[in-house]
């Protein structure tokens, strides 16, 4: 009698460009737990997939451009990540990522939430997490603008600091001299929520120039 073909799934690990290897959502953290959970459940990995970026967008990531290839060409049935940032920030993004998943018959599993979306009810509750998650980060920027706004009708000045802080100011030289491009260097500085010279919480290509200039 022919044994049946175990289950098969692509792991996929991603750190920001100024994450360390060591830290806690480090590559290896992120490897050890996706091959741990497989074998416990059973599963063959067929390949882990790695990103050096930005959870910002899933543009601009090979490591996961493959592993979606690999999945919707049929040598796969599960994406498995470690926790649902490394693989998404955004809610549209996500939402349409399950969207592609649902329609070329794959499923994302995210190990954090302990949810499985090879079952619908798994399904649900991620998309139902990630749009919590926006949500909260949306009222946050809003009670900041609206205190803002508040400290600017009580005469409070809101002017640029008089400098960008030491640490930071050498942190982005040394990225630029790992090689890291401006672009680059503004979407780890925004990943990690570092405020700008202005107080700000975006950072641009043109605003690292202006650091490095300086």
């Amino acid at each position: 009698m022919r044994a049946e073909a175990a289950f098969k799934a692509v792991g996929y690990i991603r750190v920001s460009t100024d994450e360390q290897a060591d830290s806690g959502l480090g590559l290896d953290a992120q490897r050890a737990a996706i091959e741990g959970e497989i074998s416990r459940r059973g599963w063959d990995l067929v390949n882990v997939y790695t990103d050096t970026a930005s959870g910002r967008s899933l543009t601009r990531r090979p490591g996961l451009e493959a592993a979606l290839a690999r999945l919707e060409s049929g040598g796969a049935s599960a994406l498995v990540v470690s926790k649902l940032d490394r693989l998404s920030r955004s809610t549209k993004d996500f939402a349409t990522l399950m969207e592609r998943a649902q329609r070329r018959g794959w499923a994302p599993v995210v190990l954090d939430l302990g949810v499985d979306t090879t079952t619908p009810a798994g399904e649900m509750v991620a998309s139902v997490m990630m749009s919590v998650a926006q949500w909260e980060r949306k009222i946050i920027g809003q009670r900041t603008r609206e205190a803002l706004a508040m400290r600017k009708a009580q005469g409070a000045t809101l002017g640029r600091p008089r400098q960008l802080p030491d640490a930071t100011r050498k942190h982005i030289v040394k990225m630029r001299k790992r090689g890291m491009t401006l672009r680059a260097i503004a979407d780890a500085l925004n990943e990690d929520v570092v405020p700008t010279a202005q107080g700000g919480v975006k950072w641009y290509a043109s605003t690292v120039r202006k650091v490095l200039q300086g």
